[in-house]
């Protein structure tokens, strides 16, 4: 490799070499602590311990040391670490308020139960899959259990002892927890309509099985500088937020090559948020895994590893530009030139998590249904389950939005399945603020949340259906629990980003930063934030509800609100 700056030795006649040997001090630059630029020195205490032992090979800790042993044996590098690339972290102590998580040491802020991840690639259940979810919830999980924002369930409760049983159980089905959080190839989002949508560019399903036998579990690839997000979708309404994604392939039509995949690479939210950038390339189906494992690869090969927030595939495409990060895949990993290709055009429709009843391209339905901000348990999802299969279908879906749909019922069943569903509390034509709202674990389970955020994000929507009953435009609240964007509030119509405020009277509580206008798919970018615009937790509904009030009576005909609030004024907006 020919040596560059930051590689090269000092040479005979520099001038550290000219110096008196006493004084001379020779030392090997470690850049950002690529591997491709032959950096591989362990930088942080993340890259230590990966170093140290592969995260895959904690299994045999967990089911032959540990669940045996209990939490006190486990070992602080794999509690802390490995063990999330089978899942697991550990969930937040009991009683810790949002002004301690900054302070406290980690040790401290853990309970001795985990939070467990099952992914769920696609989004694709089967009743059965459904079902051996529910009875782990109900049996390990005191009956918790989360849909995320990455078609994941949550868990919450686990203790040590029962992991084993739980990976017995799921694995009997096809689930698995494998690479479901750690520096790793993550869950591969999906439309959960593939296969099955009558407006459907191409289906997507075939690359995501594709990916996920060669790349998931596998550890060459299972040592990145940082977790890797990834989004597969041929639908036209864009349901897989693939501009917040490390890559992503979008259905697009090529004028001459027909159905394929516009490759995005370098999206992600966070402390510094970046929507992801087109290469310009149009994807055959067949060769998506192709470009996803030389994506993968050059992350791993020259991503960032020196600091852990500078460690994301986002910024060095920042750093890189497209035009390079494109040459680097084709010459150094594909080995081929992709072909020039087409955008997607513009989502058509304005909501799209497929919340309703939609026809299938075979002539039967799909019916997706809103739970309150993902927040679901055990028994609940066994009822779904029973419901779906008591109307003849094998097949669920959970979406990129936190709602979960049905498929393959026949039309005379739709009526009946719709109001089972109903009378669950699981909303077929829900409220624009049922539909809408989206929040993430918060500070009842997570070590980094400051803030609550489900119970408020449940209480905002009832708030709000009984304030603003007739108000029916789409529209998106996404309540954070800390400035992590796990919830996506940068890119949200309202984004509500926790943290401690002071109230009128002085007291410091819990409250929120708020963006307003942000957006995926139309006109997608940041929601902006108003110097000193920050509502405590009980003034919320007050606020929310004075800002839908001017958004209506001041916006043009058509107009979104993301687009209102990019023009409206700092008093409109406080």
């Amino acid at each position: 490799m020919a040596t560059t700056p930051e590689t090269a030795e000092p040479t005979a006649d520099s001038a550290a070499a000219r110096r008196p040997a006493a004084v001379r001090k020779v030392t090997r630059h470690r850049g950002e602590g690529q591997w491709g630029m032959g950096h591989y020195t362990p930088l942080n205490a993340n890259e230590q311990f990966k170093k140290d032992d592969d995260g895959l090979n904690v299994r045999t800790r967990i089911e032959t040391i540990y669940s045996q042993r209990g939490f006190d044996s486990i070992d602080p590098a794999d509690l802390r670490g490995r063990m999330r690339w089978w899942g697991l972290y550990t969930q937040r102590k009991e009683g810790i308020d949002g002004g301690k998580t900054a302070i406290l040491e980690p040790h401290e802020l853990d309970a001795e139960y985990f939070m467990l991840r099952v992914r769920i690639d696609g989004g694709r259940l089967t009743v059965a899959q459904l079902r051996a979810i529910a009875e782990v919830s109900e049996e390990y999980g005191r009956n918790t259990a989360d849909l995320t924002d990455r078609q994941n369930v949550q868990y919450h409760w686990i203790r040590i002892e029962d992991v084993p049983a739980i990976w017995q159980k799921l694995e009997a089905v096809g689930l698995s927890t494998t690479e479901a959080c750690g520096d790793t190839p993550r869950v591969i989002l999906g439309s959960p309509v593939a296969g099955i949508a009558e407006d459907e560019i191409i289906d997507g399903t075939p690359a995501i099985d594709e990916i996920q036998r060669r790349f998931i579990g596998n550890k060459d690839f299972s040592n990145l500088p940082r977790k890797f997000k990834s989004a597969v979708s041929g639908s036209p309404l864009l349901d897989v937020a693939h501009e917040i994604n490390d890559i992503a392939f979008v259905g697009v039509v090529h004028p001459e090559h027909g159905p394929g995949f516009d490759l995005w690479v370098g999206g992600g939210l966070s402390t510094n948020p970046k929507l992801g950038v087109r290469l310009g390339a149009w994807v055959p189906l067949d060769e998506v895994a192709d470009v996803y494992g030389g994506v993968i690869g050059i992350f791993r090969d020259y991503g960032y590893r020196r600091l852990r927030n500078r460690a994301r595939l986002k910024f060095l495409v920042a750093d890189w530009g497209t035009e390079k990060f494109r040459q680097v895949l084709e010459d150094e990993y594909l080995k081929y030139r992709l072909i020039d290709g087409p955008a997607p055009q513009e989502p058509s429709g304005r909501w799209r998590d497929h919340v309703g009843v939609h026809r299938q391209k075979d002539g039967r339905y799909y019916v997706g249904f809103a739970p309150r901000v993902g927040r679901v348990d055990g028994r609940l999802l066994g009822q779904i389950a029973d419901l779906a299969e008591a109307h003849g279908s094998d097949r669920l879906r959970t979406t990129a939005e936190q709602k979960m749909l049905v498929l393959d019922i026949a039309e005379e069943r739709v009526e009946s399945l719709v109001a089972g569903l109903e009378a669950l509390d699981l909303r077929v034509t829900p409220s624009p603020f049922r539909r809408g709202t989206m929040a993430c674990t918060g500070i009842e389970y997570c070590k980094l949340a400051i803030v609550e955020t489900k119970e408020r994000g449940r209480t905002l929507i009832d708030e709000l259906e009984k304030r603003l009953p007739d108000f029916a435009e789409p529209l998106t609240i996404n309540i954070n629990g800390c400035p992590n964007a796990c919830a996506r509030i940068q890119v949200a119509d309202i984004g509500l980003k926790g943290q401690l405020v002071t109230d009128e009277q002085g007291n410091q509580v819990e409250g929120y930063q708020v963006h307003l206008g942000g957006a995926l798919g139309l006109e997608a970018g940041f929601g902006r934030k108003v110097r000193g615009l920050k509502v405590t937790k009980d003034g919320l509904p007050d606020y929310v509800e004075r800002v839908l009030t001017r958004y209506r009576e001041d916006r043009t005909e058509g107009e979104r609100f993301a687009q209102w609030a990019a023009r409206a004024s700092e008093e409109q907006l406080s």
